[in-house]
């Protein structure tokens, strides 16, 4: 398996340089350092069936990919590698020569209203989703079958806790049986005779775990004393906002959750300037055919991530920069797509000056 250090040892890297917040600018003394790159596999391998289109480390803040996978992406016009192309030189680490025939604006095209806009919007989706996270946590004790579970009471109908306690019932009285053609309706008896000699198996199998109520035998002749339904469907989408919450709870960045908690806004300041940071990037390429990796609207940028904004604001803001994105890409000068064969042509040019290089 080729590993990073293989590439340098090797000596196959095209290009390496310093991504992310320390290119854009936007860095604090506490951020990370990640690395993206370019490199080419030896002759034997890319014509061999071990193609290796990507390598990264165990993190995945240090990534490189393959020159034709480097070249796939530019034609997608994909953020993170038009980003290479336009690396400020103080964030390059190594240049190959034959790497300067990589230029942004031979890539740049309406296809970035996609990748950059549409990502952003994306972003915007996630910053909401963490804010009513945020503001609205699932209560530390996970629900059980029995909180979906409702008895008919008259023409109304109880929470089957609430049923159980005003009726003087234990629920390991209580025996469930199926009441044909309907979906999640039961009937409920009680056994009510000496020592529950009826060996109904209660409602669930264990309140806490059970994922589904519980069918007992019932003796011929007994009679209903009420009905019981358990909302399936509403226990199962609980199920998987709980576990959604857990996972973003257990996955989530603790620095950047204290940063949140902190400055008090409720929400991921660094998603909100990634949101700004791609709409206004994505206008700047429609207007002026121009990539400006290094921001130069850092300070504002700054003052999202300190949290000096609502969280409402911004997001009005950036609702408003996403239709003045999409106005400027139908005016642009751009092409609707990079030009294709011009890419072919050169990264064919560059892998055989390349392998001619190494004989």
């Amino acid at each position: 398996m080729l590993t990073i250090p293989d590439l340098r040892q090797r000596g196959l890297i095209l290009f390496e340089a310093i991504s992310g917040s320390r290119a854009y600018g936007t860095n604090l003394p506490h951020s990370d350092t990640d690395l993206k790159g370019v490199f080419i596999l030896p002759e034997t391998e890319f014509y061999g069936l071990a193609y290796v289109p990507q390598v990264a480390n165990d993190t995945n803040d240090e990534v490189f990919y393959e020159l034709r996978r480097f070249v796939e992406l530019l034609l997608k016009n994909n953020p993170t590698v038009l980003e290479l192309l336009g690396t400020p030189e103080d964030c390059v680490v190594y240049r190959h020569p034959l790497f300067a025939a990589f230029r942004a604006e031979d890539f740049l095209s309406k296809l970035c209203r996609q990748s950059f806009a549409e990502y952003a919007v994306a972003q915007i989706r996630k910053a909401r989703g963490l804010n009513k996270k945020i503001n609205h946590p699932e209560p530390p004790a996970r629900k059980s079958v029995l909180d979906f579970c409702y008895v008919t009471v008259g023409a109304g109908a109880q929470p089957v806790a609430t049923w159980l306690e005003r009726r003087g019932y234990a629920a390991a009285q209580c025996g469930l049986a199926n009441v044909n053609h309907l979906t999640d309706l039961y009937a409920v008896f009680v056994d009510e005779t000496p020592e529950q000699r009826h060996g109904y198996r209660g409602l669930v199998r264990d309140a806490e775990t059970s994922q589904d109520v519980l069918l007992s035998a019932v003796p011929k002749g007994e009679v209903p004393v009420a009905y019981l339904s358990f909302n399936r469907n509403g226990y199962s989408t609980y199920c998987r906002v709980f576990r959604e919450y857990k996972e973003w709870e257990q996955k989530r960045n603790s620095e950047r959750y204290q940063n949140t908690v902190q400055h008090g806004k409720n929400y991921d300041a660094k998603n909100m300037l990634h949101v700004f940071r791609l709409l206004r990037m994505a206008e700047e390429i429609a207007r002026t055919g121009r990539l400006h990796v290094r921001r130069p609207d850092r300070e504002f940028l700054l003052q999202i991530r300190r949290g000096e904004f609502e969280y409402e604001q911004l997001v009005t803001e950036a609702d408003a920069l996403v239709e003045q994105v999409e106005a400027a890409f139908a005016t642009s000068a751009l092409p609707e797509t990079p030009a294709r064969q011009a890419a072919e042509a050169l990264l064919v040019q560059v892998r055989r000056a390349w392998y001619a290089g190494q004989k």
